[in-house]
């Protein structure tokens, strides 16, 4: 894709999430809007609506931009890694799912017979990812296509959680989002992630400045989208690699702190804390 095809693809994703954060301040200022306010880390009160906003101007200048064989799969993973993301943006405040918080805690509320709003997002970012494994299957077949759909599965559902990990603080998971969209530019595919970075950075500001967050709608739509970027690296052994990658924070998180982290490791720290308020 040309740069000229990706600016103005990127434009699109920043006009269009400029457009509905301006739908979503009219909309939590009303009554319709209580269920999307929240209280942020340092007490502050936000707008859950930075999800949606994301998920959906990512979502559309993802298809936009995708090489035709792609565009289907953008679509699948970024609506319905948004939606039950943000279903569990809602459902998982309620006092009864707070205890129901990473893997031990869905794990936990299985065993108790309940199904916690993670544990309903978790399935329905897999299935998902799945639909994209399918909709972008290699041409091989037997064990090629058997492994290219596991490494597109798992990329796609991976990201979408491991950036959603990551929107811990103000701007983070969207300065992680947006680097990674940047990177990703190059080579056939870098129109899918185009938009979603023009998007991304339109409501960065805005993040950082603690009237909105991104939440489980945001993170895991854009996450997803960036997965489905990786799974078009030519390469197996690269999207394997990535993979793995993927799945050892994911499973660090579990047991390590990744502010801990930043905040002990001199770049990453200024580079979270960069236009974010003091606290």
């Amino acid at each position: 894709m040309s740069a000229r095809h990706l600016a103005r693809t990127a434009l699109a994703g920043a006009v269009l999430g400029r457009a509905a954060l301006t739908a979503g301040a009219a909309l939590i200022a009303r009554p319709a809007g209580r269920p999307w306010r929240r209280t942020n880390y340092a007490g502050r009160p936000v707008s859950l609506l930075g999800g949606p906003v994301l998920a959906l101007s990512a979502t559309a200048t993802a298809v936009l931009g995708a090489p035709p064989g792609a565009r289907a799969a953008a679509a699948v993973v970024g609506t319905v890694s948004g939606l039950v993301g943000g279903y569990d943006d809602l459902a998982g405040a309620r006092p009864e799912q707070a205890r129901d918080k990473g893997l031990a805690g869905h794990l936990r509320a299985l065993r108790e017979g309940r199904v916690s709003a993670g544990a309903v997002k978790v399935a329905g970012i897999g299935t998902a990812a799945a639909v994209a494994a399918l909709l972008t299957r290699s041409r091989d077949r037997g064990a090629g296509a058997l492994v290219d759909g596991v490494l597109t599965t798992g990329l796609v559902a991976g990201c979408a959680n491991l950036l959603n990990l990551l929107d811990l603080r103000p701007g983070r998971a969207a300065k992680v989002g947006a680097l990674a969209a940047l990177a990703g530019l190059p080579g056939p595919a870098g129109g899918l992630v185009a938009g979603p970075l023009g998007a991304t950075l339109a409501v960065l500001p805005h993040d950082l400045r603690e009237r909105i967050m991104l939440g489980d709608c945001g993170a895991n739509a854009l996450g997803a989208l960036l997965g489905l970027r990786l799974t078009e690296l030519p390469s197996r052994p690269a999207r394997a690699a990535a993979l793995a990658v993927v799945t050892g924070l994911t499973l660090a998180s579990e047991r390590v702190s990744f502010t801990r982290v930043i905040e002990a490791t001199p770049g990453l720290r200024e580079l979270d804390r960069l236009g974010r308020l003091s606290s």
